[in-house]
């Protein structure tokens, strides 16, 4: 079975070894280089992990930070949602210290309206 592959987006890690250390920066760069972006959009560009991205907007990334693509996106290995799943537990099934598990409180001589 092929590992499955994931990555690492450094864009601003890369910003920052540049001299780049506001999102906004980026804007009038961009411009220059025809993409218009608004603030909030560069913003997420610059934060998040990107899910999708345009060649054109990559492209001017690389030039803008005169870096190679591998200075922006790092491949790792992906992991197994089967394994993340295996380990959780239900509501409730948090255990004890070992195999001691506290007893379930019965509250008594409480009247109900």
């Amino acid at each position: 079975m092929a590992a499955k592959l994931d990555y690492h987006w450094h864009l601003r890690k890369v910003m920052a070894d540049r001299g780049l250390f506001s999102t906004t920066d980026l804007i009038p760069l961009l411009d220059k280089r025809g993409i218009t972006l608004s603030s909030s959009q560069v913003y997420r560009l610059v934060v998040e992990r990107p899910e999708r991205l345009s060649l054109k907007i990559l492209m001017a990334l690389l030039d803008i930070l005169d870096c190679s693509i591998d200075d922006l996106i790092e491949p790792v290995a992906a992991i197994e949602a089967a394994t993340t799943i295996r380990n959780k537990k239900a509501v409730g099934d948090e255990g004890g210290v070992g195999d001691l598990r506290p007893k379930r409180a019965r509250i008594r001589g409480v009247e109900r309206p």
